[in-house]
């Protein structure tokens, strides 16, 4: 089935109920978050602390990379990426992605091959020691209540991009339930558009039965993760082109998540 969409509305397909053990499943969740919890308080700490001190902060990108490898182990995800071949080497981008599932951010800044930064929300940095370390792995947080503040946020993550970084925004602002698709915000594009990058548009697929919003179960699977040819943004102006790139974005992903 073909989509062609018009509008930025939100989309819901239902999700088959998994025939798995719920028990099974929570058991998995709470183990998830245990290990999450581990590489975060017991190599977090020493890694800020040293590197800093150092003044090699951005060595813990490698190291952020690696737990995020484990913690997509320790939930019981396997990794199909398809697309790559759409990418340039040495080329910068914003990959524009679908959100239903803690499990995205782990598999886009991990398995893109890229030098990666994100765009998060502001409540993160709220979080200890996780806060902090955003910093270091050039990953920014949005309060999308403070236009001047957001627009900032968004500054640094342009100069980030100049410096040869890609950058990962998933683009609804929040998860979705499973099956949904919500609205895209306009962040992603006014970055793109501002740098004149491309827009990768990715679909990642599954994770929402493995572990979706507001099921607290998780359950070992494979996620596919497809990186759709980019859109070019140079020449092109946010005015005339931004919302008809939007819905092209849109358009690809979710042909690909409903296909």
């Amino acid at each position: 089935m073909a989509l062609s969409l018009r509008e930025n509305e939100k989309i819901a397909f239902p999700v088959p109920e998994s025939n798995k053990s719920r028990l099974a499943g929570k058991l998995r969740y709470w183990w998830s978050w245990f290990v999450a919890c581990f590489l975060l308080l017991i190599i977090g700490p020493p890694a800020l602390i040293i590197l800093g001190i150092i003044n090699k902060k951005m060595w813990l990108h490698p190291i952020a990379k690696w737990g995020a490898e484990k913690w997509l182990w320790a939930c019981g995800a396997t990794i199909k990426v398809t697309g790559l071949e759409n990418l340039e080497e040495g080329r910068s981008y914003v990959f524009a992605a679908n959100h239903r599932s803690y499990l995205d951010t782990a598999t886009l800044f991990f398995y893109t091959g890229r030098k990666m930064g994100l765009v998060a929300k502001k409540e993160l940095l709220k979080a200890p020691i996780l806060g902090q370390g955003m910093h270091y792995v050039k990953i920014f947080a949005i309060d999308r209540s403070n236009p001047e503040r957001a627009m900032r946020s968004m500054e640094k993550a342009r100069k980030v991009l100049e410096e040869g970084y890609s950058f990962g925004i998933f683009v609804e602002g929040t998860r979705a339930m499973p099956g949904e698709l919500l609205p895209f915000k306009k962040g992603a594009f006014h970055l793109a558009f501002q740098t004149g990058a491309p827009i990768v548009p990715v679909a990642i697929k599954n994770t929402d039965v493995m572990m979706g919003k507001r099921t607290g179960v998780a359950y070992a699977g494979e996620i596919e993760m497809v990186i759709l040819p980019p859109i070019e943004t140079d020449g092109l102006t946010a005015e005339n082109d931004l919302m008809d790139v939007l819905v092209r974005t849109r358009t690809a992903i979710a042909n690909e998540l409903y296909s």
